[in-house]
């Protein structure tokens, strides 16, 4: 054997330890493109998902904008009720006081016994300021 054969053996071996390594790593490059596929797709699928979120996170946002709207309007109204039953319950208690003191004074007109005997001052008094406030508030309605 020759030393240029030995050479040329030696080439034929590292040729054949070059090929089996190119072999091995085509297949990890194939192995390396089947996953950077499947990489994209779930790349692919995130944004799709990211974006969905996205416009339920600003159509919520929406929501509770215009929620907020109405129920801000609602505690007005409600706000504006609770006034006006106030006056009312005022105007109503005013109306009893005036009630009550027309029937202490019909009540005490019935007691007297006989046409002869005069009637009592205070009931008579009583029903006149009753008259007088009942007069007055038809002039000037009661402002609560």
């Amino acid at each position: 054997m020759s030393f240029g054969m030995i050479i040329e053996i030696l080439v034929a071996i590292l040729l054949m330890l070059t090929i089996g390594y190119c072999y091995t790593l085509n297949r990890r490059l194939e192995r390396l493109r089947a996953d950077e596929q499947t990489l994209k797709g779930t790349i692919a699928e995130l944004i799709t998902a990211t974006e969905i979120a996205e416009r339920a996170v600003n159509e919520l946002k929406h929501a509770a904008q215009e929620n907020d709207a109405t129920l801000g309007e609602r505690i007005r109204a409600a706000e504006r009720c609770c006034v006006e039953l106030d006056r009312q319950v005022s105007a109503g208690d005013v109306v009893l006081t005036r009630l009550s003191r027309v029937v202490v004074a019909a009540r005490s007109l019935q007691d007297v016994p006989s046409a002869a005997t005069a009637p009592d001052p205070k009931a008579v008094a009583a029903a006149a300021r009753s008259f007088a406030d009942r007069l007055r508030d038809r002039v000037s309605p009661v402002a609560a």
